[in-house]
């Protein structure tokens, strides 16, 4: 099995390089041409259709792996064009791609598909509604890959965070080192995800579909949830955050975390009160336990204190 990945040096993609290796050979591919170590690899400019078209010709993939998106919330309001080129034109392209030639797609989507303005977690089946920008690009990215025809599998996931890259996580511990007290958003309800966690679901997924010709794989494809466990607010995950690296090492000291409402901190774009998923239909058709968020914050949390003591 060939898998193209795109995205490679993203918080997902660098924990795919890992999962999906037993999977066969896995080409990467980045928008620079180089992966987060410096070592050279294909590109991927979601930008420039001539260049993707290219890269897929010439890699003619059984599995392409999408982890590359335009993930600035914010900053699509500034930037909408931007923001559906590459959540959803480009996505349109690999699906034709995909449909052509009988290869199979992975994709990413997200909680930001639905207005969260509901109170239970959302399943697969509830009607969308983006209330920003980015929302509606990577629902337009989700429909592309439905009306292709491709073989294709899309999870919906959330605040996905790591040990690298730009996230929550490391924004937070970030602040925590210089400052006595952090005003966080307690108004927002969700689940933290771990990309290694995130890309460990993909690859089972992959290992159990193949090339989806078999009745039983087919009925793996489609659209699913995946997230950790249980929820809580952008303040309740700080204040996991800030304990947890103050007991593992990682910080000196714990700064108070105090709440605010999302009025309190205004953003361009609007983000969904609650927007907790669905993940049981997942854990049933793949046979999953999905830990609980704290467990995979525990985990990444442990990560960086490891490679502390490396240094």
């Amino acid at each position: 099995m060939r898998v193209l990945l795109l995205g490679a040096d993203g918080q997902v993609g660098f924990e795919l390089q890992r999962t999906l290796a037993p999977l066969g050979q896995v080409v990467p591919t980045t928008l620079n041409g180089r992966l987060a170590d410096g070592r050279a690899c294909g590109r991927s400019d979601f930008s420039d259709p001539g260049a993707l078209a290219s890269l897929l010709e010439s890699t003619r993939p059984d599995w392409i792996a999408n982890a590359a998106a335009y993930t600035a919330v914010d900053r699509a309001e500034d930037e909408p064009e931007r923001a559906e080129r590459v959540n959803a034109g480009a996505v349109g392209e690999i699906a034709e791609y995909a449909a052509r030639h009988g290869a199979s797609v992975l994709h990413f989507s997200t909680d930001y598909v639905f207005p969260g303005d509901g109170a239970e977690p959302y399943r697969e089946d509830a009607a969308p509604g983006p209330i920003n920008t980015y929302g509606l690009s990577k629902l337009a990215g989700e429909e592309a890959l439905r009306r292709s025809g491709c073989k294709h599998i899309v999870l919906r996931t959330a605040w996905v965070y790591g040990a690298r890259g730009h996230n929550f996580l490391l924004t937070m511990l970030k602040l925590a080192r210089t400052r006595d007290r952090l005003t966080i958003v307690d108004d927002q309800q969700g689940t933290p995800t771990p990309a290694r966690l995130l890309a460990e679901i993909s690859a089972l997924a992959i290992a159990r579909v193949g090339d989806g010709e078999r009745p039983e794989a087919r009925a793996l494809l489609g659209t699913w949830h995946a997230t950790a466990a249980g929820s809580t607010t952008w303040c309740g995950f700080a204040r996991e955050i800030v304990a947890r690296a103050v007991d593992a090492g990682v910080l000196e000291r714990a700064p108070r975390v105090d709440p605010i409402a999302s009025r309190d901190y205004p953003t361009k774009a609007a983000r969904p009160s609650y927007s907790v998923l669905d993940c049981g239909r997942i854990e049933r058709a793949f046979s999953l336990r999905l830990p609980d968020w704290r467990e995979g914050l525990a985990s990444v949390i442990g990560e960086l204190a490891e490679a502390r003591r490396d240094v």
